[in-house]
C-alpha cells in the first residue's frame, strides 16, 4: 500500500532510536512484560493477570477436592508521554563538517531516552514489600494501635514526617504494614501494605507498651572495617529477604551506585565474577554476579551518597513494564525554509502488583 512521502524514512529513524536504547539499557533484562492488552493512545490500560497458587495436599484415598483457579487483575496505566523534536536545515549541513548528523542524534536521544526511563523504572523502590527494607530501624519507645483504624499512639517516641511510607510492625502484628500518615511525634497511622485495594488497617488492637520497629528510618552506611556492615552483609541482608518470601533463585539483580563500586571491590570477602556468557550485558552496566544477583551499576538512582542512596534488588517479574513508539513523522520540507524535521511521540508506563511487592527488597545506605 502507497504511504505518504516520508513516512518510511521516519519509522526508520525511529527503529534505529529503539533499537539504540535496547541495546545500551537492561530494560528487557529487569522487567516483566507478561501483560494483556495494547496500547493504542496515552492513558492506555493494560492488565496484569496473577493467577493464586495451588496448594497441595496429603492423599488419604479418599476422593479428590478439585481447587478453582482464581486470579487477581492489576492494572498498568501508561502514563508516560515523551517526545523529540528536531529540525536538519540544508543550509547548515552544507557549511558544517558533519554532512549527515542522523546518526549522532538518533544515539544521542536514545541515550537520553534510556537515562530517562532507568531513572523511572529505579524510582520505584517504595513499591519494595514491606519487611524487606534495610537500613538503621527505628524502634524508641512503645506504641498502642487502634483496632480498624489503624491509629498508632506512641510513648516515648518521636515520629518524624519522613517515616509515611516506611514498613511498621509492632510486637503481636503477624505481618508487616506500612506507615499512612503522620501527625505528631507520639501519633502516626498505618495501613496494609498494598496499592490495589482502599486504604485499610486489619491487623487489629495492639495493647500500649508493644514494642514495635520502623524499617530503614535513617540510612546505614555500608563499609568493610569497623562497627559498619560490608558490602557483602548488605547483599546477604537483601538476598535472606527474597529466599524468605519464595522469590525465585533465577533472574535476580542488584542495581548500585558508582560509589558503591569502590567499596564492593574492598570487600575481601567478594571475587568478581563475570561470566562470559554476559559479555554483552556488561556494555548495559553489569558489574559482576553475587550470590544469585546479577549487579548492575547505575547513575539512575534516587539518592545520593550525603543522604543516602536507594538500592534495589530484585527479581524480574516484580515490575511489569510496557511502552511503545506511540507516533513517529518526518516533514519533507521546511515550512518557510529548506531541510527536514523529524519527531515521535513515544509513551510508557509500569506497575507492582500488590501480589508481586515481595519480589523487590531495598536498602537505604551510602557507602564509605
Amino acid at each position: 500500500m502507497p504511504s505518504a512521502r516520508g513516512t518510511k524514512v521516519a519509522e526508520g529513524f525511529s527503529t534505529k532510536l529503539l533499537r539504540h536504547l535496547y541495546e545500551n539499557a537492561p530494560i528487557d533484562e529487569i522487567v516483566n512484560r507478561d501483560y494483556e492488552g495494547e496500547i493504542n493512545a496515552v492513558g492506555s490500560k493494560l492488565n496484569i493477570l496473577n493467577l493464586a497458587k495451588i496448594s497441595e495436599k496429603t492423599y488419604t484415598g479418599s476422593n479428590l477436592t478439585a481447587d478453582d483457579l482464581t486470579e487477581t487483575n492489576t492494572q498498568l496505566v501508561i502514563d508516560q508521554y515523551k517526545s523529540f523534536y528536531w529540525k536538519e536545515k540544508t543550509i547548515d549541513n552544507f557549511v558544517s563538517y558533519i554532512k549527515n548528523p542522523k546518526g549522532t542524534v538518533v544515539e544521542q536521544t536514545a541515550n537520553e531516552r534510556k537515562k530517562n526511563i532507568m531513572t523511572f523504572l529505579l524510582g520505584f523502590y517504595a513499591d519494595a514489600a514491606s519487611g524487606n527494607w534495610y537500613g538503621v530501624s527505628y524502634t524508641t519507645g512503645t506504641v498502642t494501635v487502634d483496632v480498624t483504624t489503624g491509629a498508632v499512639t506512641g510513648s516515648g517516641t518521636t515520629f518524624t514526617s519522613a517515616m509515611v511510607g516506611k514498613p511498621f510492625k509492632a510486637a503481636g502484628h503477624s505481618k508487616w504494614y506500612r506507615v499512612k500518615t503522620y501527625s505528631s511525634a507520639t501519633a502516626i497511622v498505618i495501613e496494609n501494605d498494598s496499592d490495589d485495594e482502599t486504604s485499610a488497617y486489619d491487623g487489629g488492637a495492639i495493647g500500649s507498651g508493644a514494642s514495635y520497629e520502623i524499617q530503614a528510618n535513617t540510612v546505614a552506611t555500608i563499609d568493610n572495617g569497623g562497627s559498619n556492615p560490608s558490602f557483602l552483609t548488605m547483599v546477604l541482608k537483601l538476598k535472606q529477604f527474597l529466599d524468605e518470601a519464595e522469590v525465585p533463585d533465577e533472574d535476580r539483580n542488584i542495581f548500585i551506585p558508582p560509589a558503591a563500586v569502590p567499596t564492593l571491590m574492598k570487600d575481601a570477602g567478594i571475587k568478581l565474577n563475570v561470566p562470559a556468557a554476559y559479555d554483552e550485558l556488561v556494555k548495559k552496566g553489569l558489574l559482576t554476579e553475587l550470590q544469585g544477583f546479577k549487579i548492575w551499576v547505575s547513575n539512575r538512582l534516587t539518592g545520593d551518597n550525603t543522604n543516602g542512596y536507594h538500592v534495589l534488588a530484585f527479581h524480574k517479574s516484580w515490575l511489569t513494564f510496557a511502552d511503545k513508539a506511540l507516533e513517529v513523522g518526518m516533514e519533507e520540507d521546511l515550512i518557510g525554509n529548506f531541510g527536514k524535521a523529524y519527531k515521535d511521540l513515544f509513551v510508557y508506563g509500569a506497575k507492582v502488583a500488590d501480589v508481586r511487592r515481595k519480589f523487590a527488597a531495598h536498602a537505604f545506605v551510602k557507602f564509605a
